[in-house]
């Protein structure tokens, strides 16, 4: 049995030659926040292993995070980070390789007022605009990985003992992941190609549309002609492939625009902006969203709903089967890069460029035309559960079995 420290640095490997795959004379950028500080300088040193000519960090505090939407002027919500943007953008176009640790609380914005998240959101994407471009065509590799937190932890486990939390959550991270494993690359090597069997699948069928459904959702979603099934193993503008995100289960796409109608209802609680918003649902006609309702978060769920044009329609599809491991874990984890990966699910805003024929060499204008969503913001929730059932609608109105009962049906 491989000890914790073991499994650390497998989980390391895993982030900076699987999920960033950093090449020699790179530079790496990792963005983290500072109680995840042990774990990033392993990352550091994997990263200069690699050979990267810098490791440059950018540390985040939640505290500090909180303190500024309690206490700042409301106008400097207004004010959109073009410094920040500004870095990241000449980091991208200088071939960076990228990659985000995530252990926020899902709370941590509890009780601040939504119109000043919002406005934050807002401000941060329309600066984040272009990068989010660069990240969405493969410009450079990026990924995101997770790393326990006190508070999070807390959160996953409320159940057991304060001493217990963080760890019981690190060992569910290294199964997710497969850093439990004596060779983990060689696993994630196997895993993304079986992956890339379903994208290919899918790619072959050129489907008209899809038509999901389960218990309060029947939604039919068109697909924009020339579409792409894609899995989280991408390659960039430089030939070098990566991984995305850490852990991934998915195969997704894009809708067109302005084709899907019908009812969607979440199954999982989203965690937006340190804040959560559950049960909910939302009703579209001809793309755009017209109706919606949470039990919880309905502020919240507006205020993103309305960040700007885009965000009133879809911009991703994504399949996962309700047997996969992260579902099989019974966790839930609070937080989009693993719920969404033991779930179908869908996401409000931005499309990826890459999920249609020649996306990542077209303008912003070329893309709509072809049915592409643009948006300042892209936010998946979950809405897959083993009572799924999809269906793929082909070009002269045959339907075929994708999923059923929660799995795929081929």
């Amino acid at each position: 049995m491989l000890s914790f420290e073991q499994k650390l640095d497998r989980y390391a490997e895993l982030a900076v030659r699987v999920g960033a795959n950093v090449q020699p004379g790179q530079v790496f950028v990792i963005s983290a926040m500072i109680d995840t500080a042990e774990f990033v300088r392993l990352l550091v040193r994997k990263g200069y292993e690699a050979g990267a000519k810098q490791v440059i960090v950018k540390y985040s505090d939640e505290t500090v995070n909180r303190l500024r939407f309690e206490m700042a002027p409301e106008e400097s919500f207004q004010e959109p980070p073009k410094w920040h943007a500004s870095e990241l953008e000449e980091l991208a176009a200088n071939n960076a390789a990228f990659l985000t640790v995530l252990s926020s609380s899902p709370d941590l914005m509890k009780g601040i007022d939504p119109a000043r998240i919002s406005a934050h959101q807002r401000t941060f994407g329309q600066a984040m605009a272009k990068y989010r471009q660069y990240q969405q065509a493969d410009k450079m590799s990026w990924t995101g990985v997770a790393c326990p937190s006190p508070a999070w932890a807390a959160k996953v486990f409320p159940d057991l003992p304060a001493t217990e939390q963080v760890n019981q959550l690190w060992e569910a991270i290294f199964a997710a992941v497969r850093a439990d494993l004596e060779d983990p690359v060689a696993a994630w090597e196997e895993h993304i190609e079986r992956l890339e069997t379903k994208a290919v699948a899918l790619n072959n069928k050129k489907y008209h549309a899809l038509h999901f459904l389960s218990p309060g959702t029947d939604l039919t979603v068109e697909l924009p002609e020339g579409h792409i099934w894609a899995q989280a193993g991408s390659v960039n503008e430089q030939g070098i492939p990566f991984v995305a995100n850490i852990p991934t289960e998915e195969v997704f796409t894009a809708p067109s625009k302005h084709g899907v109608n019908g009812k969607v209802s979440s199954t999982k609680p989203l965690s937006y902006g340190g804040s959560i918003i559950d049960r909910f649902s939302l009703t579209f006609e001809n793309g755009r969203i017209v109706d919606f309702h949470a039990e919880e978060g309905q502020d919240t769920l507006e205020r993103l709903i309305s960040m700007d044009e885009g965000s009133h329609y879809l911009g991703e599809i994504a399949l996962v089967p309700f047997h996969s491991p992260i579902s099989e874990s019974g966790i839930l984890y609070y937080t989009t890069l693993y719920d969404e990966n033991a779930s179908c699910h869908l996401a409000i805003g931005s499309s990826y460029a890459f999920n249609i024929e020649g996306g990542k060499t077209m303008s912003p204008e070329e893309l709509a035309a072809r049915g592409m969503n643009s948006s300042i913001t892209h936010v998946d929730f979950m809405m897959g559960s083993p009572e799924t059932d999809i269906y793929g609608i082909t070009a002269n109105g045959e339907r075929e079995a994708i999923f059923l009962k929660g799995d795929w049906a081929f």
